[in-house]
C-alpha cells in the first residue's frame, strides 16, 4: 500500500546489525576520504502529500503540451487507458531478470507471448527478449553478423539509416574492432547498386537497411537478400514495428535479422524513452542472439509451461565467450507492447496503421498544391506516415510560428527541410490547422 515510503530507523538499524555494522558510513568505510561529499545536500524539506503534489502540478505546468507531429523513430500513438493500470500492478513493475526463471511463470508467459507477436509482425520465426531500444537493438544485430562470418571485418549500413541509430552502430564498432562501411543512397533510398559494388569488395558480414527509411520513405529490397547471400553475407531489416501491419515483412524479404524499437506500439514519447528493442531471426542464426528466449514446454504433469531456452549471455557463461553484454531485463516495456497488441488486435494494428498512412498524405498533398508553391515533397518516393518537404521561405521562422500557436510541426533536417509524422492520434482538424500554419 505505500511503496514509496522510506525505510525507518528501526528498519535501518536493524538491517545494520544482521550486517555486522554500527552505522551507514560504516557502509562505505572503503571510499577514500578524500573523495568523499563533505557538503549539504540540496534536497527540499519534508513535504505533506498535498504540497508534494501541488509542488509536481506547478513543475509540470511549466511544461507545454503541443499537437506533435514531430517523428524522426519516436511517434506519438495512442495509448489505451487499460495499458498504465495492468502494467503498474506490482507484480509487473520491474526491469529486472527472473534469475530463478522457472519460478517467474507469469513473466515468462508475457515475454513468450512478446515475442510471439514480435515474429508475427516481422515474419522470422525466432524472437527474443530483453533488447533495450532500437539503436542497441540494430548494433547488436551488427555483431550478429560479425560473430556468424569467418573472415569478415566490416559490417555495410545504409545511408538512409536513422543518423542516432548509425552513431550506435559506429560506436559498437570501434570497441568491438570492425569497420563499419556506408551504402550510398539514391533519391533518398538505398542504392542497389551501391550495396552490389561494396559486396563484392569482400570482407562484408552483411547489410542494415532501415524500413521505411529516416527520411519516411518505403523502400524496395527487391534482390538485396540475394545479393547478400551470394557474397556470404546477411541482410537485416530495422522496421518501424506498428507499419509492419501493412507493408511486407522482413520475412517476406528474405532477411536474416529483423530488428528495431518497438516505441511505436503505443509506447508513449516520454521525452525520450524508455522504449523496448525487438530481435528476429531465421533459426540457423538464433544460437547468435543476444539476450533470451522463452520456450513453452510442459512441467511433469503434463500441464503448460515456459522455461528460458536460451540466455547465452554473460552472467550465465563465461564472459569472453557471451554473445552480448546484455543484462537487464527490458520486460516491462515488452509488457506494455504485449498488452498493447492484444487490445488492439491485427485489425486494430491496421487500421491505426491505415489513418496514419491517410493522414500524412492528406497533408503532404494539400502542402504541395498550396497556393505560392513554397512546399514540395523532397523525394518522389512512396512514404508511409512520414514524409520530408522543403519550404522555399524561412523555414524557422515558420516552425517558430507553428510552436508558438502550440504545434509542433515536425524535425527540421537541413536549413530549408522540414520532415514531418502523422499518426492516428492527429485528427483532419488538427492537420488542417498545421496546414493553415505552414501556408498562410
Amino acid at each position: 500500500m505505500h511503496r514509496y515510503f522510506p525505510h525507518t530507523d528501526s528498519d535501518i538499524q536493524e538491517m545494520l546489525k544482521v550486517c555486522g555494522l554500527s552505522s551507514l558510513d560504516d557502509l562505505y568505510s572503503e571510499v577514500p576520504e578524500e573523495i568523499r561529499f563533505k557538503g549539504e545536500y540540496d534536497i527540499p524539506e519534508a513535504m505533506s502529500e498535498l504540497e508534494l503534489r501541488r509542488h509536481f502540478s506547478e513543475m509540470g505546468a511549466k511544461n507545454r503540451l503541443l499537437t506533435c507531429f514531430a517523428g524522426a523513430g519516436c511517434y506519438d500513438h495512442y495509448t489505451p487507458s487499460i495499458i498504465p493500470s495492468l502494467i503498474q500492478r506490482s507484480e509487473y513493475l520491474t526491469s529486472y531478470t527472473p534469475y530463478q526463471a522457472e519460478i517467474s511463470q507469469g513473466t515468462l508467459h508475457y515475454i513468450f507471448e512478446f515475442q510471439t507477436m514480435m515474429s508475427r509482425l516481422t515474419g522470422l520465426p525466432v524472437s527474443n527478449a530483453s533488447m533495450y531500444d532500437g539503436a542497441t537493438a540494430t548494433a547488436e544485430a551488427a555483431m550478429m553478423m560479425m560473430a556468424t562470418a569467418k573472415k569478415a571485418d566490416c559490417v555495410l549500413v545504409s545511408a538512409t539509416m536513422d543518423p542516432k541509430v548509425r552513431r550506435v552502430i559506429d560506436t559498437y564498432a570501434h570497441f568491438h574492432g570492425f569497420a563499419v562501411k556506408t551504402i550510398a543512397a539514391e533519391n533518398g533510398a538505398t542504392s542497389a547498386a551501391s550495396l552490389q559494388a561494396l559486396l563484392a569488395e569482400g570482407g562484408a558480414a552483411g547489410a542494415i537497411v532501415q524500413q521505411p527509411n529516416c527520411f519516411g520513405i518505403i523502400e524496395d529490397f527487391t534482390g538485396f537478400a540475394d545479393a547478400c547471400h551470394e557474397q556470404k553475407a546477411l541482410l537485416a531489416i530495422n522496421s518501424v514495428i506498428a507499419d509492419l501491419a501493412l507493408l511486407k515483412t522482413p520475412g517476406e524479404w528474405n532477411a536474416d535479422i529483423a530488428m528495431g524499437d518497438g516505441q511505436s506500439l503505443g509506447i508513449p514519447m516520454s521525452f525520450g524513452g524508455p522504449s523496448v528493442g525487438y530481435m528476429c531471426c531465421t533459426e540457423k542464426l538464433m544460437r547468435k542472439m543476444p539476450g533470451r528466449i522463452v520456450g513453452q514446454t510442459l512441467d511433469t504433469k503434463g500441464q503448460r509451461c515456459y522455461v528460458l531456452t536460451l540466455q547465452a549471455r554473460e552472467q550465465h557463461i563465461r564472459r569472453q565467450k557471451a554473445t552480448s553484454n546484455i543484462c537487464s531485463n527490458q520486460s516491462l516495456m515488452a509488457l506494455f507492447v504485449t498488452i498493447y497488441c492484444s487490445v488492439m488486435g491485427k485489425e486494430g494494428l491496421k487500421e491505426a496503421a491505415r489513418l496514419s498512412y491517410a493522414g500524412a498524405h492528406y497533408l503532404a498533398e494539400q502542402l504541395c498544391k498550396a497556393e505560392g508553391g513554397a512546399f514540395r515533397l523532397k523525394y518522389d518516393r512512396p512514404f508511409f506516415n512520414e514524409f520530408c518537404v522543403e519550404y522555399s521561405g524561412d523555414l524557422d521562422a515558420r516552425i517558430q510560428q507553428c510552436i508558438d500557436a502550440g504545434v509542433l510541426p515536425g524535425v527540421k533536417t537541413d536549413d530549408n527541410t522540414l520532415m514531418i509524422a502523422v499518426t492516428e492520434k492527429r485528427s483532419k482538424q488538427e492537420v488542417d490547422n498545421l496546414i493553415n500554419l505552414l501556408t498562410q
